[in-house]
């Protein structure tokens, strides 16, 4: 029976990089998206075409009764989820905090924390054996920024990223005994384009000569990172974080 993965935020980026690379190492994806059905369906697709297994599911993971329909749909569609990836996460314009209003806290806060508390409630509920479940992984997809604060620029981003880092913690040590472990990836300058989103689409190629290995990362590269850290590879390892940022 093939492991069953939810990938939140999987129509584009690492996201979808993930799910594509997750399909081939044997799992059925849930490609997760909120607005872009051309873009999800095109990852179903290729997984599709090259025999794996996937469907794509629009919902807006910041909101409880659209995780718990996900979820349901998934164990109608798929099955039980035993991975869950908690990819999703937005990037704002450029500013300080005094210019920030609570609109934009809500959005990023809401989006980049809320949602991972929620999808990892439900697939807690599935994975542990405390619910008669077998186990699980969840990786949390957190930022460099968490560490670096991004002052001037995404300050509020980078403390929901900091939330990110401290939840893989608490719950990593919270649901070990049933079964569960729970990892951190924190990507660093990455080419995707949520930076065209917050209105710098260049801001890698700005960046990259300021990190020791000269360059940005691919969405692969961080793919590799989280779908390790799924794999029974990484068996012994709870509560942990890889940062993939290029030596910064």
């Amino acid at each position: 029976m093939k492991p069953i993965v939810i990938i939140t935020g999987a129509s584009r980026g690492i996201g979808a990089a993930t799910a594509i690379k997750a399909a081939k190492q044997g799992y059925a994806v849930c490609v997760n998206y909120l607005h872009n059905d051309l873009a999800a369906k095109n990852i179903v697709t290729q997984i599709e075409q090259n025999g794996g297994s996937a469907i794509a599911i629009a919902a807006d993971v910041s909101q409880e009764i659209e995780v718990v329909k996900l979820f349901n749909t998934v164990d109608q569609e798929l099955g039980s989820v035993t991975a869950l990836v908690n990819n999703v996460g937005i990037l704002e314009h450029k500013m300080r905090l005094d210019q920030m209003d609570m609109a934009r806290l809500n959005r990023i806060f809401c989006t980049n924390i809320t949602s991972h508390f929620l999808c990892a409630r439900e697939a807690i509920k599935r994975m542990s054996t405390l619910y008669g479940g077998n186990g699980g992984s969840i990786v949390n997809v957190s930022s460099a920024a968490s560490r670096l604060g991004s002052p001037g620029e995404y300050i509020d981003y980078a403390a929901s990223k900091g939330a990110i880092d401290t939840l893989t913690i608490g719950l990593s040590r919270e649901v070990s005994k049933e079964n569960i472990r729970v990892n951190c990836v924190r990507p660093g300058f990455i080419y995707t384009d949520i930076h065209a989103n917050s209105g710098e689409a260049y801001r890698v190629e700005r960046l990259a000569s300021s990190l020791p290995m000269q360059r940005g990362g691919t969405p692969d590269e961080i793919a590799n990172a989280i779908m390790w850290l799924l794999s029974e590879e990484a068996s012994y390892i709870t509560g942990t974080f890889i940062v993939a940022a290029g030596g910064k």
